[in-house]
């Protein structure tokens, strides 16, 4: 059986921090990228399949429902997977549509109007502030953290500075 071993929001999806840092310090063997339009554009789908093939790590490249589809139907088969999604939303609908997520780091979301920083790199609009804690509220760890080697800062303690 599988494992999920953490959901990253992340807008760049894969990229050094994920592939050195996180993959490789939480002992993974699999990246699975969830975005409905990454894996419906054949292109961006290969670029992301073959940027490690060189080290070993197993990269899917999903929609929302077939990451869902392949939990329920094969428990992620032997993978110990970080799943990376580009918003908070689409890590929301799959939360919601069953899929185990026990953390949920936020890694990299760029600042847009209305947003506002968390922590350096990370910055969310009040709207994701509310998902973020229905999501907390499901008993799911959200902690933003850019690498494993910086400091850790609680959504409780997000929501006190935001």
């Amino acid at each position: 059986m599988g494992e999920i071993v953490l959901a990253r929001v992340d807008d760049r999806l894969i990229h050094g921090q994920v592939m050195t840092k996180w993959s490789k310090g939480m002992n993974t063997n699999a990246l699975f990228v969830v975005d409905d339009v990454t894996a419906k554009d054949p292109f961006m789908k290969d670029i992301y399949v073959m940027s490690t093939s060189n080290t070993g790590m197993t990269i899917k490249v999903l929609t929302i429902d077939e990451v869902i589809d392949y939990w329920n139907k094969d428990n992620f088969d032997k993978f110990r997977a970080i799943l990376l999604f580009k918003t908070i939303a689409a890590v929301k609908e799959a939360i919601d549509k069953g899929l185990p997520v026990e953390r949920l780091n936020l890694g990299g979301i760029a600042k847009t109007k209305g947003s506002k920083f968390i922590i350096p790199n990370v910055a969310v609009k009040p709207e994701e502030m509310n998902v973020l804690k229905e999501i907390e509220e499901k008993g799911i760890e959200v902690f933003f953290q850019v690498v494993p080697d910086t400091k850790v800062v609680s959504l409780k303690d997000a929501v006190k500075s935001y």
